[in-house]
């Protein structure tokens, strides 16, 4: 049961840890306001300068809130409960990136059926889906907030599941271009969304194996894709448009799961629910959830989603570096859907055996996430010295990992080379990416804290855009330089990208004093932890005074 409170109260929406659009005060956000930028929300009073009715007087509201231990609240959730919502929601991110792979091995006959006669039409189809991926998370993710995410997951599931049945009817490459847009476009809230699911149920302290298990599913399944599709094309009974029709299946089947058990898990919207529902059962318009006092119109959102994050891609040094190293290893990821069948036409592999080698893209993630419990250990042991930069010491090994995969996998690929040479380096190149990718989320989030999302979006957006780009010069690239100097520039350009962690480890607290941005909200956290020490205080000293007066 939600606790209404008078205007004076704390905000609760959330956990102690998280920084949460109620509990901004105005000095705060003066201070947010002069590093340049403007949050999704505006504190009370302060409506009216996003398009909204100025809030009610404090005095004529009765906020509604969460209670210290209400049910209701999505960090009081069981474990059990946290994790099936985590595993439901990582089962999409999952789905959506084996569907980035699983078109590849189809092309063939793909191309047989529909007379295709231009190549490079069909490597599209792998460019155009991540290209789907880049700004329509942006117009959806405002809409999450009003409406909550649950109803984003399945509206954008269900048009997913059944854009695979338009691609394998397709009669024409046009259309699958088109359709494999809009399906990178509605599964993209598989990847970009499920991160803000695990952040509103799982606080900070417990947040590192939820997240571990985001970033296994979307590395992992990258390669299942094209594993299990490789058998599929090898059947010549079943090939490409199966490949298809087995995905809508099988998605249709997860799109039942979300359906009957993920429930709504952003504590604003349910919390505006329940005034919602206490305004009708009273009667009194007095009943409010802060989200609605401060939460702007529609179309500012849309407009803070589009604008921010593109003005943090090109002002704060750290989302800009973090942005390009890991836009550089998601390209060469895209890439190597396309150019591990290069490397496996050398020993003239069948699609089935090609989708084996396929496998090693899941090992690399599998061992990450085994070894990433000793990241957290580390985290936990240094974060109080280190502040953020205590996500960074996995991320030092995963800059070394990856051009050292980059550069087994390009000079292994001779056909009197036996094919586990390049299996030992995609897994090695693989494994540094998991590193790298669950680093650049987990250090952002803690640098950025309510501007998380947006300096997410951006790494996210630019790290698209090089999945939309890189494998349109795959086989160009290949054939002109060479299966080894090809990879080996891969190699090179991670190399030099790769000083970044170990630059930020020694460096990063210097490199984010000089950012207004991040220097503010690290002083608004620390702000705000004494606020709440001190309100734990005073509840700790109430609870102790009820304690006598009960036993008398």
């Amino acid at each position: 049961m939600s606790e209404p409170s008078s205007s004076s109260n704390t905000a609760r929406e959330g956990s102690p840890e998280r920084l949460e659009e109620g509990a901004i005060q105005k000095p705060q956000q003066r201070d947010v306001e002069k590093a340049g930028l403007t949050p999704d929300v505006v504190p009370n009073g302060k409506a009216e300068r996003v398009g909204q009715a100025p809030a009610p007087e404090d005095a004529d509201v009765i906020w509604v809130e969460f209670s210290p231990d209400d049910p209701g609240n999505p960090f009081n959730f069981s474990r059990r409960r946290k994790w099936a919502t985590t595993i439901l929601a990582v089962l999409f991110t999952a789905e959506v990136a084996a569907t980035a792979g699983a078109y590849v091995p189809g092309i063939t006959s793909m191309e047989r059926d529909l007379n295709v006669k231009n190549h490079e039409l069909s490597l599209l189809g792998i460019s155009i889906y991540a290209l789907g991926f880049g700004l329509p998370p942006l117009i959806l993710a405002p809409f999450s907030e009003v409406y909550g995410r649950n109803v984003i997951y399945i509206f954008c599931h269900f048009c997913y599941t059944v854009l695979f049945v338009g691609v394998g009817f397709a009669n024409n490459i046009s259309s699958i271009i088109v359709l494999r847009f809009l399906q990178g476009a509605f599964g993209s809230t598989g990847s970009t969304m499920v991160g803000g699911t695990i952040a509103d149920i799982w606080s900070s302290a417990d947040r590192g194996p939820p997240m571990a298990l985001f970033a296994t599913g979307a590395i992992f399944a990258t390669g299942w894709g094209p594993f299990w599709a490789g058998f599929v094309e090898n059947n010549t009974k079943l090939e490409w448009r199966w490949i298809q029709y087995i995905q809508a299946i099988y998605t249709g089947a997860i799109l039942i799961l979300l359906t009957v058990f993920l429930k709504e898990t952003r504590g604003s919207v349910l919390l505006t629910r329940r005034a919602a529902k206490l305004r009708k059962e009273t009667g009194d318009q007095r009943y409010r959830a802060r989200a609605e006092a401060e939460r702007a119109t529609i179309p500012i959102l849309i407009k803070n989603s589009l604008t921010r994050p593109l003005f943090m891609l090109f002002t704060e040094p750290i989302v800009t570096v973090f942005s390009l190293w890991i836009s550089l290893l998601w390209g060469f990821l895209y890439m190597l859907l396309e150019s591990i069948g290069l490397i496996t036409e050398l020993h003239g592999y069948t699609p089935a055996q090609t989708g084996l080698v396929f496998l090693s893209i899941c090992l690399g993630a599998l061992i990450g996430n085994l070894t990433n419990p000793i990241q957290d250990w580390l985290y936990w042991r240094y974060e109080p010295k280190k502040g953020p930069e205590a996500r960074l010491f996995f991320a030092c090994a995963g800059a070394l990992l990856f051009p050292i995969g980059c550069f087994i996998y390009g000079w292994t690929a001779y056909p009197h080379v036996s094919i586990a040479g390049p299996v030992v380096g995609v897994t090695t190149l693989m494994l540094g990416v998991y590193i790298i990718y669950l680093a650049v989320f987990n250090y952002l989030a803690d640098a950025y804290l309510i501007y998380a999302s947006s300096a997410l979006a951006a790494q996210s957006f630019s790290r698209n855009v090089f999945g939309f780009a890189f494998p349109l010069f795959v086989e160009p690239m290949y054939h002109n330089l060479g299966y080894h100097w090809a990879s080996s520039l891969a190699g090179f350009l991670g190399a030099i990208l790769g000083v970044v962690p170990f630059v930020l480890m020694f460096y990063g607290k210097q490199i984010r004093a000089r950012s207004k941005l991040s220097i503010e909200l690290q002083k608004m956290h620390q702000r705000q932890q004494e606020q709440r020490e001190k309100q734990r205080e005073q509840e700790q000293a109430q609870q102790a005074a009820r304690e006598p007066s009960k036993q008398q």
